[in-house]
């Protein structure tokens, strides 16, 4: 059974960067309607037992899996989205994820320059993403629902840059939200935890 988690602020701790509104309705019904249809379609499927990175991993590709696919990953990826923001987040990280930036990018400067990149360039709706492949931190951009669980890649950070994650608060201006992602939300903890 796919669960629905609980954001892990309150839903106006990230104003005013991000809106109570967005988040009520980016959790409360765009989250939780991901929640209810997987959960629907993974009756009957075979998979119902395995945990979510599993059916995510045995239905990637499988075009008659393809709508159960979609549901569990936006799941998972919400899930951890809401851990990559924090109150008073962002800015320049420290210890060892600065020093694996610096060393797999170049600079921070850099780094930011390649997810905005990936984020604004993504077209239609989809995900960037900081990866860790192998020794080597990637930036990588995902369409809809994929994610790098399926790509053997490790997820340390993601940005969702489909339209409901901001449209309340940026309207178009996707650049602008990636911008304050990064300046002013991104919780660079949890990204240090996810570090192999």
């Amino acid at each position: 059974m796919l669960q629905l988690p609980e954001l892990p602020y309150p839903k106006n701790a990230l104003e005013p960067h991000l809106s109570a509104r967005t988040l009520e309705f980016h959790h409360d019904k765009h989250h939780a309607a991901y929640v209810n249809k997987g959960n629907e379609l993974l009756q009957g499927s075979g998979l119902e037992n395995e945990n979510i990175e599993s059916i995510i991993k045995k239905s990637y590709g499988d075009s008659s899996k393809a709508a159960l696919f979609n549901n569990v990953a936006q799941v998972w990826n919400h899930s951890f989205f809401w851990h990559c923001m924090k109150p008073g987040g962002g800015g320049k990280p420290t210890g060892a994820v600065a020093d694996r930036i610096n060393a797999s990018f170049g600079s921070f400067d850099k780094f930011v320059e390649e997810f905005k990149a990936a984020g604004v360039g993504q077209f239609g709706s989809g995900w960037a993403w900081l990866v860790q492949n192998g020794d080597k931190l990637e930036v990588m951009k995902t369409p809809n629902a994929e994610n790098p669980l399926h790509h053997n890649k490790k997820p340390l950070l993601t940005a969702d840059v489909w339209e409901h994650a901001y449209y309340l608060d940026f309207q178009n201006r996707r650049p602008d939200f990636l911008s304050v992602f990064v300046e002013k939300l991104i919780n660079w903890e949890f990204v240090a935890k996810n570090l192999g």
